[in-house]
């Protein structure tokens, strides 16, 4: 039974979805429901957490019922529903009666798979839906955003915590919980407060490893903006800022520096908030400048960046807010503004509270928000580590990653740092030690501080040089910030040890906002955007978001395979039968054209869903029926008497030609780090990497990660 059930869901995952096969644990998880089973999914944003109760809900009987926190939403997953031709709807104050009544009897009609709603509807209104869902067949609930049930979650929405009166009601009908965030005390209240029966867990790994981590200080904020938004000048991202008055002025800037901005806030109207998001969505606006209102459940999956001007509260918040970009699995960035005095601010705002073990929960969670943004200690792993999850080494995609090997023997200028810090009574903040060092007439200057030995000690460096290392400093553990009402610097122990002992003080001083930005190599650029082009005209035609036609994934596969016939459009990811029946021609008659004005040559993609059949040499044949059946590579070269790199030759065609699969020779992470170095060096050749991975990956295992990409 269970192959069949499978089966079944591998092709409703190819027909309506477009992808051959399912990712993680998307298909335990599938065959948990389809068994009845309650089950809690905590999966990163952009893993595929929709999949996991859209295709049950094709397979089972019934309505499938989705609890999501926000119109917005509700809205575009069916719009991508829609476009992929299953039938879906969603109910909300937003729609006349006419248009709710004409849904639910789609619903008694069986002509509606999935409805989306808000919790308030289920218990809410003169025509609550639990009364609805008695009269129908109801296969599935699916509760998104489970974290929102709990408290000691960083959104908690009290409407949620009647779920689970939903569950007592229908206690036959399995639950689905998913959450891309939960700590440990936040997973307890989920499976608790929603009432689920002894649920099965499905916890995937919180690395997010297309997403390069960033954290700077703020001195010079607009400035370092500028200069990482210069890189994204195409892209599409959300800007966080900690109040209204923030957003406001920070997009005022941008437009004035001539960028495609909105902002986005509960202050603005509704419709105004609403119209921004729209045009955020469709790609009309390529940056949103928002309040953390903004955001939950944007299903909007080629968000290249997000950027946060202030500290978030919580990991958790700043971790959900970063997983907003590369929803797609493309390379993505998330930079973090860094500033003791959000940290001050914030911790204040706790402190107004009135429930004490709350505050002491969220105080303990700032705290370690201040530690990760302060840390020298590689971001990703940070992170992990925080959620339970150990990240062995360092990732290489993270600031701090980027930094290593390119210290400079900062000893002299940090030691005249430290001194005045240590001269002023540890009693000032950055700036005005700054001043001092510097030897300022300002009239802030007390003019005791005036007679101090380190007073116009540096005065030959420019301000800004103190202020990077006066940052330097801080991340790699010689000063910390202290202070109840002004932040202020004080001398670690480390950094008293390094001045009494005269040890030399190395630090990586040039700080690069574009250090590790990568390309995606392979794809015809001119052709990309023409695609782009064609799917903004056809989403505005039927108004909806240009990536229910085609996520960005799809048509950099087009750019990069060329596709001119049915059957090769077929393979590209994310085209399903029905898109391929609704936009095939529109998008290979632009290919056509390119391919023929170009006078380019189609590509090959090997498919999992179907693999080619291009019979390879007796010899390699017989290498990889030896190789399957579990034998090293220096084996077979041993048992067969043929050199090393001619047995890796043979493994390497039989993966061309579809005979091996690439993640049979490397696991997925591996495959995707490679990849993913490979398009950030920009050239096409293999020493570069070899010197970059070291030991770590061999030339043949560098080859096997390549296939289809060089």
């Amino acid at each position: 039974m269970e192959a069949i059930i499978q089966t079944n869901a591998r092709d409703v995952l190819q027909q309506y979805f477009g992808y051959p096969s399912f990712r993680g644990n998307q298909e335990a998880i599938i065959s948990s429901i389809l068994a009845k089973k309650d089950t809690i999914v905590l999966m990163p944003t952009g893993g595929g957490k929709s999949i996991c109760y859209q295709v049950p809900a094709i397979l089972s009987e019934g309505l499938t019922l989705v609890i999501s926190p926000l119109i917005s939403l509700m809205k575009d997953q069916v719009d991508a529903l829609n476009a992929n031709g299953i039938s879906a709807a969603f109910l909300n104050s937003s729609q006349s009666i006419s248009e709710q009544r004409h849904i639910s009897e789609q619903i008694k009609k069986s002509a509606i798979k999935l409805l989306y709603v808000a919790p308030e509807r289920l218990f809410n209104g003169s025509y609550p839906l639990m009364d609805f869902l008695k009269e129908i067949t109801l296969g599935l609930v699916a509760v998104d955003e489970a974290h929102c049930v709990s408290q000691w979650g960083h959104d908690f929405r009290p409407e949620y915590l009647r779920i689970g009166e939903l569950r007592r009601q229908f206690p036959k009908v399995p639950f689905i919980a998913l959450t891309a965030t939960a700590d440990k005390r936040t997973r307890a209240d989920i499976a608790d407060k929603l009432g689920l029966h002894t649920p099965q867990w499905f916890i995937s790994s919180f690395d997010r490893n297309n997403i390069t981590y960033r954290v700077t200080t703020k001195q010079d904020a607009m400035g370092k903006l500028m200069e990482f938004l210069d890189f994204h000048q195409k892209d599409s991202g959300i800007i966080y800022c900690l109040s209204r008055k923030n957003v406001e002025e920070t997009a005022e800037q941008l437009q004035a520096r001539g960028l495609s901005v909105l902002p986005y806030h509960a202050g603005l109207a509704r419709e105004i908030r609403e119209k921004n998001q729209e045009l955020f969505i469709k790609d009309e606006v390529k940056i949103i400048v928002a309040t953390i209102a903004f955001g939950m459940g944007i299903d909007k999956p080629n968000v290249r960046f997000v950027v946060h001007m202030n500290m978030p509260q919580n990991i958790e918040g700043y971790y959900q807010e970063t997983g907003r970009a590369g929803r797609d699995g493309l390379p993505s960035e998330a930079l973090l503004f860094y500033s003791y005095q959000d940290f001050m601010t914030l911790n204040r705002m706790m402190e107004q509270a009135e429930n004490k073990e709350f505050v002491e929960v969220m105080q303990e969670k700032l705290l370690r928000m201040n530690s990760f943004s302060q840390s020298n200690i590689c971001r990703r792993k940070y992170l992990l580590n925080y959620f339970g999850e150990n990240h062995p080494g360092e990732c290489g995609n993270c600031d701090v990653c980027f930094q290593k090997g390119k210290q400079q023997d900062m000893t002299i200028p940090s030691q005249m740092l430290l001194s005045t810090v240590a001269r002023l009574g540890e009693s000032y903040g950055l700036g005005y030690v700054i001043l001092v060092l510097r030897g300022s007439k300002s009239s802030k200057i007390q003019a005791s501080h005036q007679e101090l030995s380190v007073y116009g000690i540096g005065k030959d460096r420019p301000e800004e040089f103190w202020k990077t290392l006066g940052g330097k400093l801080q991340q790699h553990g010689y000063l910390a910030e202290a202070g109840t009402i002004y932040p202020t610097f004080k001398l670690t122990q480390m950094a008293w040890e390094k001045l009494k002992g005269k040890e030399k003080i190395l630090l990586p001083m040039e700080e690069s906002l574009s250090s590790g930005k990568r390309s995606t190599v392979g794809h015809e650029e001119g052709l990309l955007d023409e695609l782009k082009s064609l799917r903004i005209q056809l989403a505005r035609k039927a108004n909806i978001p240009p990536y229910a036609i085609f996520g960005d994934n799809s048509l950099i596969e087009m750019a990069t395979y060329l596709p001119i016939d049915t059957d090769a459009f077929m393979t590209i990811s994310g085209v399903g039968q029905i898109k391929a029946a609704n936009y095939g021609t529109t998008f290979l008659k632009v290919i056509q054209a390119f391919v023929k004005k170009h006078q380019l040559q189609p590509k090959r993609k090997l498919s999992s869903a179907k693999p080619k059949t291009t019979a390879g040499s007796g010899s390699e044949i017989i290498t990889l029926k030896l190789f399957q059946s579990g034998k090293k590579i220096y084996q077979i070269a041993q048992e067969r008497e043929l050199n090393h790199s001619t047995i890796e030759d043979h493994l390497i065609r039989m993966i061309e030609v579809g005979k091996l699969e690439v993640d049979e020779v490397l696991s997925k992470d591996d495959l995707l780090t490679i990849r993913l170095a490979y398009r950030r060096q920009g050239s096409h050749y293999l020493k570069p990497l070899k010197e970059h991975f070291g030991d770590r990956f061999s030339y043949f295992q560098l080859k096997a990660a390549l296939v289809g990409e060089r």
